[in-house]
């Protein structure tokens, strides 16, 4: 049967809004992309506008010249290395009985977790806490407080529940495997779609998050990237960043070319990653989530 007049005009509209909201999105993207390694003269009159004008990279040559942003970046892949193989460790230990059918009393547990998302003991009393275990100026205090996101506990007990059959875990059951077996050798080979997702989540978090590091650390060797950026772009200290500049107008367009060169290099991992996690991305999305 042919689409119908009403579903081919559904179709054009459907995809004119579309491509209205992929321009709304990659436009931003473009334009700081292009004004990164663009003349800033260019980019203050107007005249660079979405691709670059008067290509240069003055602005990447300032910022990796900097060694506190190259200490950061370091510090960054670090934590989110770290931090997001303590989150999915946990997340999956935290799942997997959730998702058992007969595990006892796991209604309870499942009102305890919930219960603090909405209501926190707060800032204080978790920073008590933090120093009282001595992980104050540590990376331990940016992982291990934020070690699991009952949301994404519930969105993965949920994809254990509908996508892996229960005749295959009774099989390996059957089989002779434990409840460890059936985790590691059924249940997460199987789940390969929602593990991307879980990454791609804890991954992100833990590479735009910075209020922690505020909070927790003092050693500026220590800082991840997030806050060097933050001196950069909110507090304005680029006075080193832009040395050789002779004039107070080239040392403001030095400014803007590092400004947006360092959105550009803070972001990138991210946008390297999505690609390898995009064909998992939408599955396990619609099963984990939608289901949930």
């Amino acid at each position: 049967m042919g689409d119908t007049r009403g579903d081919k005009l559904f179709g054009i509209v459907n995809t004119i809004v579309l491509l209205i909201i992929l321009a709304i999105v990659m436009y931003p993207l473009i334009f700081v992309v292009s004004a990164s390694i663009s003349n800033q003269l260019a980019v203050s009159s107007g005249k660079m506008w979405l691709f670059p004008k008067e290509f240069t990279l003055v602005g990447y040559q300032k910022v990796f010249q900097n060694h506190d942003i190259l200490v950061g970046y370091g510090n960054t892949f670090l934590y989110a290395i770290v931090g997001t193989s303590i989150n999915l460790v946990m997340t999956v230990l935290a799942a997997y009985p959730l998702s058992r059918r007969k595990f006892a009393g796991k209604n309870i547990i499942m009102f305890i977790m919930v219960f603090t998302m909405f209501f926190s003991g707060g800032m204080i009393p978790t920073y008590l806490i933090i120093k009282k275990l001595g992980m104050l100026n540590t990376m331990w205090s940016l992982v291990i407080p934020n070690a699991v996101a009952v949301w994404n506990i519930i969105i993965m007990r949920t994809f254990f529940q509908e996508s892996v059959p229960a005749e295959v875990q009774e099989a390996a059951m059957i089989d002779g495997c434990s409840h460890t077996g059936i985790l590691m050798r059924v249940m997460l080979p199987l789940s390969m779609p929602i593990l991307a997702v879980m990454t791609l989540f804890y991954c992100v978090d833990h590479w735009n998050s910075y209020f922690s590091a505020l909070i927790y650390l003092t050693d500026r060797a220590k800082f991840p990237l997030q806050l060097i950026l933050r001196e950069i772009l909110i507090q304005n200290q680029m006075d080193k960043m832009s040395g050789g500049a002779t004039s107070l107008s080239e040392q403001i367009m030095y400014g803007q070319a590092i400004k947006y060169a360092v959105v550009v290099v803070a972001n990138l991992p991210v946008f390297l990653l999505y690609p390898f996690l995009q064909r998992y991305f939408v599955q396990g999305m619609t099963i984990g989530a939608i289901k949930g």
